[in-house]
């Protein structure tokens, strides 16, 4: 069992390391995925009021509606789900319920939660108001995901005694508390599980003006004497992302720190970033060897997604989960029933002709047969 517990009254709860696709490192700089050495700065630029949380208007404008109701009626918040990609706030969120009720917090993840044990051992722990956060609620056991079921909906704690014929089952009451789930894969979340949360919300990619308030916010925390032009700089550059945005942040300061001195202008982070294989749409050196392969190797043609991964020396499930989201949402690549095939924006982006591309003419439909008659 992995829990902790914090007492948040104003501040930030901790993070739980989100796994990352099979055979990713976490180490890319724009990899959204928490990487172990990040999360003592990230507990830092966590947000910890509502009103601190940057971008998102929608769903904060939602939130505040439910946790003010709650906080006038003197009940714990409902059950909360947010759902989206990795590294867009969906634990600082957490962090925030509770630090607005001025309630403890219990953090822990699916993975972590093997037997049903574990899970009552959290649940009979927690205080009235509690909020309990699950990271990758998704990947929660099922044999663990039915105990939850009665916890949520009443209250209570089913477990069984003994073994065989003489066992025996009894309901312990749990006090009141709120669970908040985090997901990056709402599609393969249960439905019984899923209608149990009484608020579902999207958290989406963000703005590049949102974004550069947040590395601004980031810069002032971590002492970094940054323009707004270099801001916004690394805010294209981040895909969406704040906690690329912060990455990236800290990689430019690094360079600023070693090869140039004083604030950190929009010349010396277009060059560190430059320098760390971040391009200006945000891809990396994999990403570019993508396209790459795609637009010259085989000269724009459908290609299977295991003769790509081969082609840039990774796993077919690291290209189609950590490379390949970017790569579609941009439109540089689309899948079809043949294969990946690049689009003319990729063309564009590594200086190919788009509408001639080496190779075409191999590509081109052969000539009708003259006919016999």
């Amino acid at each position: 069992m992995t829990a902790r517990r914090e007492v948040v009254g104003g501040a930030a709860a901790g993070a739980e390391v989100e796994e990352g696709p099979p055979g990713s490192s976490g180490t890319r700089p724009v990899d959204p995925v928490a990487d172990p050495a990040d999360l003592a700065d990230e507990v830092r630029l966590r947000p910890r009021r509502l009103d601190e949380f940057l971008g998102q208007p929608q769903l904060t404008e939602h939130l505040e509606i439910v946790i003010e109701a709650a906080r006038r009626r003197g009940q714990p918040v409902d059950h909360l789900l947010f759902a989206g990609p990795p590294g867009l706030g969906k634990t600082s969120l957490a962090g925030i319920v509770a630090g607005e009720m001025g309630v403890g917090l219990r953090v822990t993840s699916g993975p972590a939660l093997v037997r049903t044990g574990d899970l009552a051992a959290i649940l009979t722990d927690l205080q009235h108001g509690d909020v309990l956060f699950i990271d990758e609620i998704h990947r929660l056991p099922k044999a663990v995901e039915e105990v939850l079921y009665p916890a949520m909906e009443d209250f209570q704690l089913d477990i069984l005694i003994g073994k065989g014929p003489t066992a025996r089952s009894i309901r312990l009451e749990l006090p009141r508390f709120t669970l908040v789930g985090a997901t990056t894969r709402a599609g393969l979340l249960t439905g019984p599980l899923r209608d149990r949360f009484g608020f579902v919300g999207r958290v989406d990619l963000y703005e590049p003006e949102d974004l550069r308030a947040i590395v601004r916010r980031a810069a002032g925390i971590l002492g970094i004497d940054i323009d707004d032009d270099a801001a916004a700089v690394i805010a294209a550059r981040a895909r969406g992302t704040p906690r690329i945005a912060n990455r990236l942040l800290r990689r430019v300061r690094d360079y600023v720190e070693v090869r140039a001195h004083g604030a950190v202008t929009a010349a010396l982070a277009g060059d560190g970033l430059e320098l760390f294989g971040v391009d200006g749409l945000g891809l990396d050196k994999v990403d570019r060897a993508i396209l790459d392969a795609l637009c010259r190797r085989f000269d724009g043609r459908p290609v299977g997604l295991v003769t790509l991964a081969q082609c840039v020396g990774e796993e077919p499930d690291t290209v189609e989960e950590a490379y390949e989201p970017f790569l579609l949402r941009q439109g540089m690549i689309q899948r079809t029933p043949r294969g990946r095939v690049a689009t003319p924006r990729a063309f564009e982006h590594l200086g190919v002709a788009a509408d001639a591309p080496p190779g075409a003419a191999r590509s081109a439909p052969a000539a009708a047969a003259p006919s016999l008659w």
